[in-house]
């Protein structure tokens, strides 16, 4: 490979790790916050559907396996690292890819965000809960939010790919 397509390349995959940065600097701002204004405090209700709530989440998204006797957060950070080498991967492999990495450095940055905080407390810092009806969703974060949107982004990406495959 050329040294200027060498370059160009490294330029594409620091952009996404630029912004897997941004999450984890933002789900972790946003974590001390809500863990300062609301430690010992009850919800907050912000809307008829929309509360803050401080909450310690030891097991995986939706609290599954929270009830474990403290095994799952080394089997969760293993998960969350092996997972960040495949995505940095991912993204190397298809710096060029706009939409699909900006998907994989979401998702990135989520994994990374919920990871600092499952080594450092042993829990992850969720404060965002949704609820209708008297039904409660479970309260999550931005690293959260960043995976899902991550999520949605790569599988429109696979439909476009499709797409393009299909009718080119």
């Amino acid at each position: 490979m050329h040294s200027t397509a060498v370059a160009s390349r490294g330029r594409e995959t620091l952009r996404w790790w630029v912004i897997a940065a941004a999450v984890v600097l933002v789900d972790h701002a946003t974590k001390w916050l809500a863990s300062e204004l609301m430690a010992a405090r009850p919800p907050v209700v912000v809307t008829p559907f929309f509360n803050f709530v401080l909450a310690h989440n030891t097991g995986a998204a939706f609290s599954f396996l929270a009830e474990g006797s403290g095994w799952q957060r080394w089997f969760f950070a293993v998960i969350a690292i092996a997972a960040a080498v495949l995505i940095s991967m991912l993204i190397r492999r298809h710096a060029a890819e706009k939409l699909f990495c900006t998907g994989l450095a979401l998702i990135l940055g989520g994994a990374l965000g919920n990871l600092v905080d499952r080594l450092a407390w042993g829990h992850v810092v969720d404060f965002l809960q949704l609820h209708a009806g008297g039904w409660y969703w479970p309260a999550f974060n931005v690293a959260d939010s960043a995976i899902t949107v991550g999520a949605v982004l790569v599988v429109i990406d696979s439909f476009r790919g499709k797409a393009r495959r299909t009718t080119g």
